[in-house]
């Protein structure tokens, strides 16, 4: 008997009936849930694809052929002191900078899963290299939330400073363990062929692509139903009275709330109340990233074991971070609120972003970033076959 009622007896009773109040949800609430589906179709078709689609390929390609293996050659002397990691690892630092959320945690995994780091080096850089990306943070909170694009960029400069002291932090997890050298990774990777490498990169990229969508899309479901069954306004009441001490009250827990389960739709509720309060906690939001981005990276590990928990807590200080330096940081530099209804009509439009804008963007910022690998490649291949040529002489 004891047996039976164990702990995966218990979980297989709250998941059922889970899944039976989810379902009852849809029932008594079905005009909800496909309004905010909708939503959910409109920003990933607006935003989601255009922004993230041309950086998976890009980063795909710069794995399978190699190229961040010269990358790594010339940024290992930057990379190796300050965050214990081999110069390969810099192009997922760098797509992570750019891409956005996942970009850099799935260069990342490609990586280590192409042999070109230690497992240990691939989570120290999970730690701190999936970030949001300068499009977002520019233009849909900057420019959006706010109404400002000094406040777009001072956000956008926190994230990255944090990102890096959490890099720094985290080159002391299992420091035991030396970073590789190109002359400690054993057998050298292979690069594909050029066709190869573009047809799986480009079939690749929209797997992933749609598997994002899909997240994205359950988790505005799900967000939007426990608004209207009243789940999120009692969490946030429970909520707000643990946090008195800190001045939370119930508004500002519920975007709290929002905030750590989807990140587009927390920051997109900062429309009013103290403007230093909202930047700062803006800054958490984007630095955490939200229980829909860590789903998303969560199905790219699969079954590479790494570990999640350092992964997890590489973005919980990240967020935490970004808040105390945010707060630092605009009471040296003040900023101007805008009106409240400014703000509102522009927080609506957020989903509703120009699709070939959004799209230029995005494919612009790849195409400089694959220039860019192509012109550090190009350079270390010509430094290296004078140093041949010298060597023969």
């Amino acid at each position: 008997m004891g047996k039976l009622m164990g702990k995966a007896h218990y979980r297989d009773i709250l998941l059922g009936v889970g899944l039976l109040l989810a379902s009852l949800a849809l029932v008594l609430w079905p005009e909800q849930a496909m309004e905010s589906m909708r939503d959910g179709l409109r920003l990933c078709g607006n935003v989601i694809v255009p922004s993230l689609f041309p950086f998976f390929v890009l980063s795909s390609l710069v794995v399978e052929l190699g190229m961040s293996r010269y990358l790594g050659k010339l940024l290992e002397p930057v990379m190796a002191p300050l965050f214990r990691v081999n110069g390969n690892c810099a192009a997922a630092l760098a797509l992570g900078f750019v891409g956005g959320y996942p970009v850099g945690a799935r260069t990342a995994i490609q990586i280590y899963e192409r042999g070109q780091c230690s497992r240990t080096e691939a989570e120290r850089m999970l730690a701190f290299c999936n970030n949001s990306g300068p499009a977002f943070i520019l233009g849909a909170v900057g420019a959006g939330v706010f109404g400002s694009g000094l406040a777009g960029l001072l956000l956008y400069l926190v994230h990255l400073a944090a990102s890096l002291v959490i890099g720094i932090l985290f080159r002391f997890y299992k420091s035991h363990e030396k970073p590789q050298t190109r002359k400690s990774q054993g057998p050298q990777f292979q690069a594909a062929s050029f066709p190869s490498a573009f047809t799986s990169s480009i079939t690749g990229a929209l797997q992933s692509t749609i598997n994002i969508c899909a997240f994205i899309l359950f988790f505005t479901v799900f967000l939007r139903i426990l608004a209207h069954a009243g789940i999120l306004n009692f969490l946030s009441r429970f909520l707000s009275i643990l946090l008195a001490p800190l001045g939370m009250d119930q508004t500002w827990t519920e975007r709290l709330l929002t905030g750590l389960m989807e990140v587009s739709s927390g920051v997109s509720s900062l429309t009013d109340g103290a403007l230093s309060g909202r930047l700062s906690m803006a800054a958490f939001m984007l630095g955490w990233a939200g229980v829909s981005v860590h789903c998303q990276v969560l199905a790219f590990l699969g079954d590479s074991g790494l570990s999640i928990r350092t992964y997890i807590t590489g973005k919980l200080l990240h967020g935490a971070l970004s808040a105390l330096l945010a707060n630092l940081l605009f009471q040296i530099i003040p900023l101007s609120s805008p009106a409240a209804f400014y703000l509102a009509e522009q927080a609506e439009a957020i989903a509703g972003l120009d699709f070939h804008r959004a799209l230029t963007i995005s494919a612009t910022a790849a195409w400089v970033m694959w220039l860019l690998f192509l012109a550090l490649t190009v350079w270390v291949v010509q430094k290296n076959s004078s140093k041949g040529r010298k060597s023969v002489v």
